[in-house]
């Protein structure tokens, strides 16, 4: 079986990973996915689109919530099972269906929502996580923001606690810990093509 040429990206707030992502798509003339994926997942699953912006990498554990939006899932997604499902698992699979679709059809680069663990046998797909010093993130949010270093600060706290979460909950695995990826780099230390050029060096060298 042949398999597309796939880059999942894991990051911290702040790291530069999507940027990373965007130069490294670029530089392979393929496509990115962030909250393009949220869209197609949402097309294709029959929710309203709005749902899949409000538990982007989000897990919730309103019930209320949960059953009060249930009301909008239609379509394929309607046998039994996955109707009695809360409204953030179902969120969940249906990315998990379109990112496994589109890893099917073409190469890409895919930015967070578990993209690794839904590749996880897919021998094509390099894991990759973007990490940065606390004192670079924050001083790179708050100049691209305009915020103080101490709003910059929190923001990039929640965020991180935000995509843990998502990922511990959703996998077997713990997000941001080395042995979860294949290849982890520090903007810190690298700029974003220095990173870009690693990725792909790496690639080169894979079995």
């Amino acid at each position: 079986m042949a398999y597309n040429e796939i880059y999942t990206i894991g990051r911290e707030f702040g790291s530069y990973g999507k940027k990373i992502g965007e130069k490294l798509a670029e530089r392979l003339g393929i496509t990115l996915y962030d909250k393009e994926l949220l869209q197609k997942a949402a097309k294709e699953s029959g929710f309203c689109e709005e749902i899949f912006e409000n538990h982007d990498e989000r897990p919730t554990n309103s019930f209320l919530y949960s059953l009060v939006m249930d009301t909008y899932s239609t379509g394929g997604y309607s046998t039994a099972p996955f109707m009695d499902m809360p409204l953030n698992h179902k969120v969940f699979l249906a990315q998990f269906d379109a990112i496994k679709k589109i890893a099917e059809n073409e190469s890409c680069v895919i930015v967070g929502r578990c993209a690794d663990y839904a590749l996880a046998d897919n021998p094509k797909c390099l894991k990759i996580f973007v990490r940065a010093d606390m004192d670079d993130r924050v001083n790179r949010i708050s100049k691209r923001l305009d915020i103080t270093c101490a709003k910059a600060k929190d923001m990039c706290i929640k965020q991180d606690k935000q995509r843990s979460s998502y990922y511990n909950y959703y996998t077997s695995k713990k997000w941001g810990d080395a042995r979860s990826y294949d290849l982890c780099l520090n903007t810190s230390q690298l700029d974003v093509d220095d990173c870009v050029d690693i990725i792909l060096e790496y690639r080169k060298r894979m079995k």
